[in-house]
């Protein structure tokens, strides 16, 4: 082994040991303990969400900035888990954050649950279908009045369904 291997390789276990000291899990693990009202297989839910859902909902990924075209909706409506469908956001509570994702000041009453996400060296506060489980994005204490709060969602997360006439 030569002295840069070691170095990487002592790196590396440096911060895993750290990680493992303050108490880091990885999501897939706190999301477990869990239980839902929509309950499928991996495959049942390979088989109804497309690649990048699939990730972002049932594997906590996120979508690259600005690559929702949810992000510049503007129209009344209401936004869909695309899990399952249960209402989650009001267009009424849409602003535009500039972080490339669609970000609202609340979520519709009852349709959202949080948890502590401890991933990636950080402490967040993830934000899930409340029905499903599938993961939406996160929330953080930098929005606008009146609460304060924004939630950062991943537009593939989600489905829009226009305000009738």
């Amino acid at each position: 082994m030569n002295r840069r291997n070691f170095l990487i390789y002592g790196g590396t276990l440096s911060v895993i040991a750290i990680a493992a000291a303050k108490g880091f899990s990885w999501p897939a693990q706190a999301a477990s303990a869990e239980t839902f009202e929509i309950k499928k297989t991996d495959a049942e839910w390979r088989a109804i969400l497309t690649d990048e859902q699939y990730r972002i909902l049932r594997h906590e990924d996120t979508e690259r900035p600005f690559s929702s075209a949810l992000n510049t909706e503007k129209r009344k409506g209401t936004f869909q888990c695309a899990g399952c469908a249960l209402p989650v956001y009001s267009s009424e509570a849409k602003y535009d954050s500039g972080t490339g994702w669609p970000s609202f000041w609340q979520s519709l009453p009852g349709a959202v649950a949080t948890r502590e996400d401890n991933s990636l060296f950080m402490s967040r506060t993830e934000c899930h279908c409340r029905r499903c489980g599938g993961h939406l994005g996160h929330v953080f204490d930098d929005g606008p009045a009146p609460t304060g709060k924004r939630h950062c969602i991943n537009g593939f997360a989600m489905t829009f369904a226009p305000a009738s006439a």
